[in-house]
């Protein structure tokens, strides 16, 4: 007896069909080489091959010598199939221990576990021996009714709807609460340009200056320390922080769970510390009744969380847009498949209904016109027209005669076809493309993880920085107070001296941090 062997080569600088056929054809014609399949979408190809002829790296070089790239795939698991079954009609141990018994002694049964529990059977089998119908009939004959775990096929997964909604909530609340608090800013700013602009002058009289200041409404204060626009401020900064910033809250708690620091954290640290900061001097000043209103960041927070959410919500929606594509490819796929028996010269003897995953490879596969390609296959009799627009993209119906090959779900148009199963389950040409849209969302640009390694270093080295500002200042405060009293203007000359030290020293390390969070804006 010659053993066979079988062979995945990974195989890429495939483009259509044609180049599928090339392969094939070229390298069924060298010796030592059993058969081949090639599966476009998934760039593989499964070669069956007698090692005493030809070894595996042999069959890549040839491969390659047709001009695609090739290489052989090592420990390649992906031969075994696994099936999942509830099985009914249980009753105890030894009921499960009778389906697992005979099912290991079944050929091509590599692996098999039952739980009484949950009913459910997990199967591992060589596809090459036996299929997934022999296993159920296996069970069958073993008085007990067993049916396939249903697969979810609505692709729900798939779905952003929940997150497009949370993250445009999240940016709705923070813009509608950041415009006029950036009104106030900029009011304040031309407001403080038109003082220094007199001063600057000097053709105001002190009388007009005191005007032009207690005009300015916004720093009226309510209560000593309290003025107008802390006030608005701070009432239109706490419900963006609550609501706007809530998302980031729990991510940015997951992250530090896992000790890691991302964006979310560094925005949330950010927006804390300035809505924090801002309240506590605000209660400092009142308490103290001061007459110079005191500096805070209220504007910090709701900018920053508009500018981010607003990233989130077109990112999801950019999401949302691709799933969209996948669920409608999903729901591509057929459902059943008529396989039937053929007895010699291709007369049908028999033909059943069944699930399309319990197609196993080489069956044969009856198409009427009209319906759907269930597998991928090779056509073994028929001629027909075939609508392939799903795949191609061509409008144009493509003639199928025998030994042309078939797409699962294009649509067969006026001609009964009989197929053979080449690709099923999870290797269609519809699967592979599901399969490679899913890991595209999945997986990160290069660019991306190179920005979330950097935020990793990023976060830690800002909040170093602001830590170093703090002590720097408290430093340079008790060496020569001079420097602090010129910068620290209008501070209350009735508190002690390291008092107004400590206290700039945090101004200074908090704007520190207020200024780096942009910053993670640019990274993101």
């Amino acid at each position: 007896t010659k053993t066979i062997s079988k062979c995945y080569v990974q195989v890429t600088g495939m483009t259509c069909a044609s180049c599928v056929a090339n392969i094939e054809r070229n390298l069924r014609r060298e010796e030592g080489i059993h058969s081949i399949l090639v599966a476009l979408m998934a760039g593989k190809a499964e070669v069956r091959y007698n090692p005493a002829i030809i070894h595996p790296s042999a069959i890549a070089e040839l491969i390659r010598e047709l001009g695609f790239g090739a290489t052989v795939m090592e420990n390649c698991g992906e031969g075994d199939g696994i099936l999942e079954l509830v099985v009914r009609g249980m009753t105890c141990a030894s009921c499960v221990h009778k389906i697992e018994s005979t099912l290991m002694k079944t050929d091509g049964v590599l692996y098999c576990s039952v739980a009484l529990a949950t009913n459910k059977a997990h199967i591992k089998y060589d596809p090459e021996i036996i299929g997934p119908r022999d296993v159920i009939q296996v069970i069958k004959n073993l008085g007990f009714t067993t049916s396939l775990v249903k697969k979810d096929r609505s692709a729900s997964h798939l779905d952003h709807k929940q997150e497009i909604r949370q993250w445009k909530r999240s940016f709705v609340v923070s813009l509608v609460f950041c415009i006029p608090v950036m009104g106030l800013m900029i009011y304040m700013m031309v407001m403080d340009s038109q003082l220094s602009d007199a001063h600057a002058h000097h053709n105001m009289s002190s009388e007009e200056m005191e005007a032009l200041h207690s005009s300015m409404v916004l720093e009226y204060q309510l209560l000593p320390g309290l003025s107008v626009m802390n006030f608005l401020s701070f009432l239109l900064c706490v419900p963006v922080q609550v609501f706007g910033g809530w998302h980031f809250y729990i991510q940015a708690y997951k992250a530090l769970k896992h000790k890691t620091a991302n964006m979310d954290v560094l925005i949330v640290l950010a927006t804390s510390i300035a809505f924090v900061y801002s309240f506590v001097i605000l209660l400092v000043a009142m308490v103290e009744k001061a007459k110079v209103n005191p500096v805070t960041f209220f504007d910090t927070p709701p900018m920053l969380f508009v500018f981010i959410s607003l990233g989130r919500w077109l990112e999801h929606v950019a999401k949302g847009k691709t799933s969209e594509a996948l669920a409608r490819l999903i729901s591509l796929q057929a459902t059943e498949a008529t396989i039937v028996t053929l007895g010699p010269d291709n007369v049908l003897l028999s033909e059943e209904q069944v699930d399309v995953e319990l197609v196993q490879r080489g069956d044969i596969v009856k198409v009427i016109p009209g319906g759907k390609f269930p597998v991928d296959g090779r056509v073994i009799e028929g001629h027909s027209m075939v609508d392939e627009s799903l795949i191609t993209g061509e409008a144009m119906p493509v003639t199928k005669k025998p030994g042309n090959t078939v797409i699962a779900g294009s649509i067969n148009q006026n001609g009964s076809l009989l197929i053979s199963a080449t690709h099923v389950g999870a290797d269609t040409t519809l699967s592979q493309i599901v399969k490679l849209v899913e890991e595209a969302q999945t997986s990160k640009a290069p660019i991306q993880q190179f920005a979330d390694k950097l935020s990793g270093y990023f976060v830690p080295s800002i909040v170093a920085v602001s830590v170093v500002t703090l002590f720097a200042w408290i430093i340079i405060g008790f060496v020569d107070f001079e420097i602090i009293e010129k910068y620290f203007l209008g501070y209350n000359k009735s508190i002690s001296a390291a008092e107004v030290i400590i206290r700039f020293a945090f101004q200074a390390s908090i704007t520190v941090l207020c200024i780096a969070c942009p910053c993670s804006l640019g990274l993101a």
